[in-house]
């Protein structure tokens, strides 16, 4: 993948069309490719921002691999990332979906203490993850 990454986008990657990309794969529950591309956003020095880690998340959730969703939101704190709910949102319902409700309302926590909003989704996520317990 980084072979015709590298041939498609020789002097790096626009920042909207990672996030394109990272969304599609994340539709296909492509994890395994959205981590290559964000392997390679880093290593071309391309802008990594919120929308591209959120749509890994997003990938994680569909496919309920909650322990690299929640290690991609620590990846987000320690570059500096902003997070948003979005983010949150999606590493709750990936730990629902892990049927791991004591992590999901840990990243509740967080989010609360990160000053991100709440929204209806959330509170869905973590209401749909307290129920398999």
């Amino acid at each position: 993948i980084f072979e015709v990454l590298y041939q498609a986008f020789p002097r790096g990657l626009d920042p909207r069309i990672g996030t394109v990309i990272l969304s599609g794969l994340a539709k296909k529950r492509a994890l395994d490719v959205s981590l290559l591309v964000l392997s390679w956003l880093k290593t071309n020095d391309s802008e990594v921002n919120n929308y591209h880690y959120s749509s890994i998340i997003d990938a994680c959730a569909k496919t309920g691999a909650w322990i690299t969703a929640v290690q991609l939101l620590n990846k987000m704190v320690e570059s500096a990332v902003q997070m948003n709910a979005v983010s949150f949102n999606s590493v709750i319902s990936a730990c629902e979906k892990g049927g791991k409700w004591g992590n999901a309302l840990h990243v509740f926590s967080v989010m609360a203490q990160s000053e991100v909003d709440a929204n209806t989704i959330t509170f869905s996520a973590a209401i749909s993850a307290c129920e398999k317990c």
